[in-house]
């Protein structure tokens, strides 16, 4: 397989950063997004760090401009940022739902509709939407994470049958409970609770989620498209 130049949107920490650093290491040539201050994990991996907030249309565009000046035409689009503002439905406000399906949703639309012009001229590309288990079974607490994260799977099957014919393949990964910073944030006796939940007995790690990743943006993988691929331990079998 060549190099290749490969962009992680949120690849500052978690799930992303462990995708960026999966492709680093078999050698493509990788930037990540970040919208505060460059990590040192970030730098010690030898990935360009480039400052996008997703939701900024202007941003989005001299992210891809510096990443096409330095690396080359972006051909893997990992797109993995997103926030979250948890709360039960009868308090959020329409700004905290607003907001997360900005983040999550448009902008992942935003970044996969720049990235697949220049794929559209090569006749080649790949896109991984990074999703969730909530946009598969809900989440009490985050209707607005949930709809967000199930959007990505009908914007991602769209963009799938839009550009199948140039040799674009678009794909989904559903994580489940994952050991990520965010999680471990919560009490362990929740996070515990999460683990039980799990047929496998435990939570993932961000490597497996980015092992998915990899694989589909991977030459072998040219025949998957429109798929969602959840990997969550078993805890959805539907």
């Amino acid at each position: 397989m060549s190099r290749r130049t490969v962009l992680v949107t949120g690849g500052n920490r978690g799930i992303g950063l462990a995708c960026a650093r999966t492709f680093a290491e078999q050698g493509d040539r990788v930037a990540v997004t970040c919208r505060g201050e460059v990590p040192p994990e970030v730098l010690e991996s030898g990935l360009l760090a480039v400052a996008c907030d997703i939701t900024d249309a202007d941003q989005v565009e001299a992210a891809f401009a510096r990443v096409e000046e330095e690396l080359g035409a972006v051909e893997v689009l990992v797109s993995n940022a997103g926030i979250t503002r948890d709360s039960l439905v009868l308090r959020m406000s329409d700004d905290d739902f607003t907001d997360v399906l900005e983040a999550n949703l448009t902008g992942g639309f935003r970044v996969a509709r720049r990235a697949v012009k220049g794929m559209m001229r090569a006749r080649w590309g790949r896109i991984v939407f990074v999703s969730s288990i909530a946009g598969r079974i809900g989440q009490a607490g985050q209707a607005n994470y949930a709809a967000s994260k199930a959007g990505l799977v009908g914007l991602g099957r769209s963009f799938a049958k839009e550009f199948a014919s140039r040799g674009v393949t678009v794909n989904v990964v559903a994580p489940g409970p994952i050991a990520t910073d965010m999680l471990s944030a919560l009490p362990e006796d929740q996070q515990d609770a999460y683990a039980d939940a799990v047929p496998l007995g435990r939570l993932g790690r961000p490597e497996e989620i980015a092992a998915a990743v990899r694989f589909l943006a991977s030459d072998e993988a040219g025949y998957i498209t429109g798929a969602v691929l959840p990997v969550d331990g078993g805890l959805f079998m539907g």
